[in-house]
């Protein structure tokens, strides 16, 4: 919808305006049950929250003020997700959703379901496939410009970009030498490369760039790790230090390999953008 108003390579198609976006279009197919107003407060305890208005006949999208603006946009998108997918289903004060509930791609139910949305909608996997291509090996540099493009965090953009490689290909988020979580690519956990982080802490390596703030230049420029620093394999690695939150952002390439194993096929039902396709027909 969006290509077909702004036309696919408009100047102004990204990054995309979330919050005119559904505010216009709310109004325009569900007049009576709109999203009225986006706004950004301080927020405890949670990143973003859809609240139904009841005297007003519609709701309020709140994000966390004290957020930088990408992961605000991105936290908006997400609530736009609830408000479209899942208002009918939310008890009556609506919902808050924690800040590891929200571009993490990890949630469960409804909270996943949202994330995908917003991610769909704000870095479309067309244009995303036009800026990278699926078989290269792209630095944080390149994603971060990927992540300017689409006025999101640098986080989102990776975790987008891993969903749609063909490489085998690793993040991990670590803060004060231990690792806080990690998403891999399809072809990277088919081969057992991930960081299993729900258990007991993990320590990432004492040699890796990640765990040496001081070789900025170096993991900007990409650190060659032998077997045995963070696989039992030879590994690439790509680190920005970000001193405002404590946290080190890394990003491994590894080579190729067999999958150990083959995803189980499931049973085909509606995903979030065949949900979306039929919101027209629900009053």
């Amino acid at each position: 919808m969006l290509d077909l108003v702004k036309g696919i390579d408009a100047a102004d198609r990204y990054p995309v305006d979330v919050e005119a976006l559904i505010i216009d279009y709310s109004r325009n197919v569900w007049p009576g049950d709109p999203v009225l107003e986006i706004v950004s407060e301080e927020l405890e305890g949670f990143e973003g929250a859809l609240v139904p208005v009841r005297e007003k006949g519609g709701w309020l999208i709140i994000s966390n003020s004290a957020a930088r603006d990408g992961r605000r946009r991105f936290t908006v998108a997400h609530e736009v997700g609830h408000y479209l997918l899942h208002r009918h289903l939310l008890p009556p004060d609506g919902i808050r959703c924690k800040a590891d509930s929200v571009g993490r791609a990890a949630g469960q139910d409804i909270e996943k379901e949202a994330d995908e949305f917003a991610a769909t909608l704000l870095m479309p996997s067309h244009d995303l496939r036009r800026q990278i291509d699926p078989k290269a090996k792209p630095t944080l540099d390149e994603l971060g410009a990927l992540a300017d493009r689409y006025g999101v965090s640098l986080t989102a953009a990776v975790l987008r970009w891993l969903r749609h490689t063909e490489r085998r290909s690793v993040m991990v988020v670590s803060t004060e030498g231990f690792a806080l979580w990690g998403r891999s690519s399809e072809a990277a956990f088919k081969t057992g490369r991930y960081f299993k982080t729900s258990g007991e802490p993990l320590e990432i390596p004492a040699t890796s760039g990640a765990a040496q703030p001081h070789l900025v230049d170096e993991c900007r420029a990409g650190i060659a790790h032998p077997a045995g620093v963070w696989f039992d394999e030879e590994v690439e690695e790509f680190t920005v230090h970000a001193a405002a939150f404590d946290q080190a952002i890394t990003l491994l390439h590894l080579g190729e390999a067999r999958p150990r194993w083959s995803m189980p096929v499931e049973e085909v039902e509606p995903d979030v953008v065949d949900r979306f396709a039929s919101l027209k027909r629900i009053r």
